[in-house]
């Protein structure tokens, strides 16, 4: 578990699992010559192939808790076999952290893939229901509406970890601009999906940028024009994610990775003609 303070606000790492399984099928451009070539992303490499965390991040701004995307979940019926039906620890992770489900103000989703998701509801007498209770789910409406209507590779995701949510009363469609305070606000990054948004954080003139999946893994800060096969639009992801690291190149502002191994969080620095991560 890691975590960083940003002036006021501090943010929590919470992770579900790590995994160096799933780079070849996501990122195949990524090979282990490439990467044992770039000296500076030897921690978010395992044996030559990409490691990807899956985790949450917690929010502690202005007496609000605020959940980052909810990873996989479990009991979830999957086409991924890792995944299918999880019996995982994550809810006691969760609490050993400090924290408690039923306190919960909100929960932001960067997009309704099935590890972003999973968590936003649990499996209780036989039905779906929202995990935290007492929390406003905010949902990008342009990520809303096309998931609504299009089936997901890896089960029925939006059926057992979105609609219970809105079913429950407990869902808003928001703006992919939106605010929530004045320390944390929605910023548009589509691409890897229609609707798809980062999560920016000011406190005292320090920043940082919860990045979704608009980055997978610190070689696509190197290589930006490297889309996943998991990207609704290549062209516009790419478009996405040069525009990103070009902005915030050389600047005091700290990425955190959602998925991003340990140590998870640095700033990105111009590196001759690319870019790099310095954490």
């Amino acid at each position: 578990m890691l975590n960083w303070q940003i002036g006021d606000v501090r943010i929590t790492q919470v992770v579900e699992l790590t995994t160096a399984s799933l780079g070849p099928h996501l990122l195949p451009q990524a090979t282990p010559e490439y990467l044992e070539s770039v000296p500076w992303l030897s921690p978010f490499v395992q044996d030559g192939r990409i490691i990807l965390s899956i985790h949450m991040l917690v929010i502690q701004s202005r007496g609000q808790t605020i959940v980052v995307d909810t990873c996989i979940g479990n009991d979830k019926p999957r086409s991924y076999p890792r995944w299918n039906q999880m019996q995982g620890d994550f809810l006691n992770r969760f609490e050993a952290a400090g924290f408690r489900t039923d306190r919960v103000d909100t929960v932001l989703c960067t997009h309704m893939h099935v590890d972003h998701v999973g968590w936003s509801t649990r499996l209780l007498n036989d039905r779906w229901v929202p995990t935290f209770g007492n929390a406003r789910y905010l949902y990008a409406e342009a990520e809303y509406a096309h998931w609504k209507v299009e089936p997901q590779i890896y089960g029925p995701v939006f059926e057992d970890s979105v609609q219970p949510v809105f079913d429950a009363g407990l869902a808003d469609l928001v703006g992919v601009s939106h605010r929530i305070n004045d320390e944390i606000w929605l910023e548009p990054t589509p691409g890897h999906t229609p609707g798809h948004v980062s999560v920016h954080v000011a406190s005292r003139g320090e920043e940082a940028v919860i990045t979704g999946d608009m980055i997978h893994h610190p070689c696509q800060i190197h290589q930006p024009e490297w889309s996943s096969l998991a990207d609704w639009d290549a062209h516009m992801s790419a478009h996405t994610r040069h525009a990103f690291v070009d902005r915030y190149a050389d600047r005091p502002v700290l990425v955190i990775g959602t998925h991003f191994a340990a140590p998870t969080a640095g700033r990105i620095v111009r590196d001759g003609t690319s870019y790099r991560l310095d954490y």
